[in-house]
């Protein structure tokens, strides 16, 4: 089983552990003077969660914008699907949803 775990980027996106706050990093934080394009690295220490005000430490990275949900160390299984995207997954299932519904219509066609 491996620990390692991935350098954070530039583009790292952050959540609040308390609410839920997602800091990102092209848009920054207009409230508190934190421009656009600042990495979360480079936010000051004093800097705090514009809705529910905790400390920067109660952050934790969620990786890039469209980036694979889950565990990282879990992105190897389920027969390569554990790698799309949520909005690809959303267009998977969607899609076999709406494949399956018009095979169903399909069947009043018989005789």
């Amino acid at each position: 089983m491996s620990t390692e775990t991935a350098e954070p980027t530039a583009l790292d996106r952050y959540e609040c552990q308390a609410c839920g706050y997602i800091y990102e990093p092209l848009k920054g934080d207009e409230r508190r003077q934190v421009s656009a394009t600042t990495p979360f690295e480079a936010v000051p220490s004093s800097w705090r969660c514009p809705v529910c005000g905790a400390p920067k430490s109660r952050f934790s990275n969620i990786g890039e914008v469209g980036s694979p949900s889950g565990f990282k160390e879990n992105l190897g299984y389920g027969f390569g699907v554990n790698t799309l995207t949520p909005g690809q997954k959303n267009i998977l299932i969607f899609g076999a949803l709406a494949l399956g519904f018009l095979f169903f219509l399909s069947l009043y066609g018989l005789q």
